[in-house]
């Protein structure tokens, strides 16, 4: 019994409930962190993304156990490995999942309705949209703008367009970095196989996206960071409260931060970019130091 729990908990990936961490932006960048309330309700938004994100992982292993025991990482996998039997893991799913809409709905039926529009469009996504290239990576960027339109809902505030649109790019950039990934460990021999769908996307195409996705994101952030600064916007009736003249310091940083991603999605390393990612030093020391920049502005 201890074994199952432990090998249920580990398919639901909690190192990777760090990307929930944008649940919290629209209370970071809205300032309204100084309610308590407001914390309450987006911490119980993040939570709840947590838990439904940790019933999509499940579901995913579940559909793609024999593929992922061709992979030399996920082979290791719970459902994968015969740690966690199918039967188990689809009840642990299903109950989860009912779980965890009933309480989100009894918080917040805004919140609730991203949470189900996010796991109705992962059962998609498992099932068929994964299997077409480029279409499973916008899948993933909207999964993100959800969690960004979940912490908006959950305190009411207004989301600038801009951070939908660097939430998006963002996504979009992490996973053109992990299937790049994944094509450069096929051409080496070290994986058998790469996604359905991606086998015939040269890797060219994939290093002219990511690199074009970077630039995107970083002009996106830019204008974001540019007209936050400005106290006056003649065209727009709602504005960021987040607005310092400060605020476009932070530039260098993104580009270090994507820069560096780069270069970890072209190694030819079994770990994934994105877990590279959270152990690289340069990564989370740009991370910290961008967290601490816009902290001390917050307070200026």
């Amino acid at each position: 019994m201890k074994s199952s729990l432990k090998a249920v908990v580990r398919t639901m990936r909690p190192h990777q409930w760090v990307k929930n961490v944008f649940v919290l932006a629209p209370l970071f960048f809205s300032q309204a962190f100084w309610e308590l309330e407001n914390v309450i309700f987006a911490s119980l938004a993040a939570f709840f993304f947590c838990l439904i994100a940790g019933t999509v992982y499940l579901i995913n292993d579940i559909v793609d156990c024999e593929r992922d025991r061709l992979h030399p990482v996920k082979r290791f996998r719970p459902i994968a490995a015969g740690e966690l039997d199918v039967g188990t893991a689809k009840v642990v799913a299903f109950a989860t999942g009912i779980v965890t809409l009933a309480a989100a709905a009894f918080v917040s039926p805004l919140v609730a309705g991203v949470l189900a529009a996010y796991l109705v469009m992962n059962l998609a996504y498992s099932k068929i949209l994964k299997a077409y290239a480029f279409v499973d990576v916008g899948i993933i960027a909207v999964g993100f703008v959800l969690r960004v339109a979940a912490g908006g809902f959950a305190i009411g505030v207004f989301l600038s367009e801009w951070l939908i649109a660097c939430t998006f790019l963002l996504a979009c950039f992490l996973g053109f970095g992990k299937r790049l990934h994944e094509i450069q460990l096929s051409q080496s021999g070290q994986l058998e196989k790469v996604r359905k769908g991606w086998a015939h996307v040269r890797r060219e195409v994939l290093e002219v996206a990511l690199f074009v996705v970077g630039g995107l994101t970083l002009a996106a952030y830019t204008i974001y960071a540019l007209t936050a600064s400005l106290p006056d916007q003649p065209f727009r009736t709602e504005l960021t409260p987040f607005t310092s003249p400060y605020l476009p310091v932070t530039i260098p940083l993104v580009l270090i931060g994507l820069g560096r991603f780069y270069q970890l999605a072209r190694r030819e390393t079994p770990m994934s970019p994105t877990e590279q990612m959270l152990r690289d030093p340069v990564v989370l020391g740009t991370v910290v130091v961008w967290g601490a920049v816009l902290g001390a502005l917050v307070v200026l």
